[in-house]
């Protein structure tokens, strides 16, 4: 078993630790505070090849391998988890499920400009009665010649508004046939796609979220993703490299948390001392450190089977998104606690880590829905 990175992902880690410090850490406290879409931050990052990390160059890709890939993510959301999960949900859940299900034709028109960060991604799962129930879909969509027309209600939508490529998953068969899902390309300008809402987030406020509304939205039958009926698969495929995704932004968001802790702690006099030198600090650092390189290391290993093409990459990437997020917001909770009264002010970025964990918990599938794939693979022995 062998610990160490290969090259290319030690430069891949140290050209993004080196552009996040510069362009992306400095202005993460005023984006949050204004909800402002970072597109400037965006276009620096597809600069370095980071809007198609995990796509191959033929495509238009980085072509880096999925544990770069978590690498590179981990570092964005050491500084700012808006950033971070504007560039997985592109390359996680619109750029991959194209390179995996996509014609050559589609993969040549929306793959290569997604890819090269020319245009942005969106992935339309839930719906307003469908969050972690992904499959009580109500979005459907009826062949009309040589189209369908699709109409309902996506909720929860990153960059919704902002994106250009939708993955839109849509109910197609007849109503006693509803697990007939579809996965579709959209076109982010297509008569009858608008933002119906926007939503006011506690966290991740640079990331736009919103409701997108799907009203006789006519998409070209030559948009099917994946073949018709084939949806669950493209989405549940998808979801693999989403949840290894959020593993990295959650072990990201938990390195960012224990480096403000550690430096506050140095800095901060109590007693005639630092605070560093109370065994009550002490051990909060070491449990957070632990736990934090503990998310990282199950984050790397489910993306290195991700890479091997390992059967059990669904089993340990739900493992890592479960371990990673729940660290994430214990870390952050502690973090805050040792600075005090002052990690409860947004003076202090601790303030906003705290509350851009506690998403993590939520979206890619809950807790409780990782559990359940985690327990259902332990079950069948």
């Amino acid at each position: 078993m062998d610990f160490e990175l290969t090259e290319e992902q030690r430069m891949v880690q140290a050209s993004v630790r080196e552009f996040v410090a510069g362009e992306i850490a400095p202005r993460a406290h005023e984006y949050d505070e204004q909800s402002r879409f970072p597109r400037e931050q965006l276009k620096g990052l597809a600069e370095l090849g980071l809007m198609g990390m995990i796509i191959p160059e033929e495509w238009g890709g980085a072509g880096f391998d999925t544990v770069a890939y978590a690498l590179a993510l981990e570092e964005i959301a050491r500084a700012d988890a808006s950033v971070c999960v504007i560039v997985g949900v592109t390359n996680s859940v619109c750029c991959y499920p194209i390179l995996s299900f996509g014609t050559d034709d589609q993969k040549r028109k929306y793959l290569v400009p997604l890819a090269r960060g020319e245009t942005l991604g969106a992935f339309c799962l839930s719906e307003p009665q469908a969050g972690s129930d992904a499959t009580n879909l109500r979005t459907r969509a009826v062949r009309d010649g040589d189209s369908y027309v699709i109409n309902g209600t996506k909720s929860w939508v990153t960059s919704g508004g902002e994106a250009h490529t939708y993955i839109v998953m849509a109910v197609t068969g007849r109503d006693e046939e509803k697990s007939k899902v579809t996965a579709f390309i959209v076109e982010g300008d297509t008569p009858g796609l608008t933002v119906s809402s926007i939503e006011h987030k506690m966290g991740q406020r640079a990331s736009q979220t919103a409701e997108m509304s799907f009203a006789d939205v006519r998409v070209p039958a030559e948009n099917v993703l994946g073949g018709e009926g084939n949806g669950k698969r493209v989405a549940f495929n998808s979801l693999d490299n989403g949840r290894i995704g959020i593993g990295a932004l959650s072990t990201g968001i938990a390195q960012g948390a224990l480096d403000e802790a550690t430096k506050y702690a140095k800095e901060r006099q109590a007693f005639g001392q630092s605070i560093a030198e109370f065994q009550a600090i002490q051990f909060k650092l070491a449990n957070m450190a632990t736990e934090t390189d503990a998310s990282r290391l199950l984050t790397l290993r489910a993306a290195a089977m991700k890479d091997t093409g390992h059967k059990q990459v669904g089993f340990c990437a739900a493992m890592a998104k479960l371990f990673a997020s729940e660290t994430a917001n214990r870390v952050c909770a502690d973090a805050v606690q040792i600075h005090g009264g002052n990690g409860y002010s947004r003076d202090y970025p601790v303030e906003r880590m705290y509350r851009d964990a506690r998403v993590t918990t939520i979206y890619e599938g809950t807790s409780e829905i990782q559990r359940i794939v985690i327990s259902r693979e332990i079950l069948k022995g």
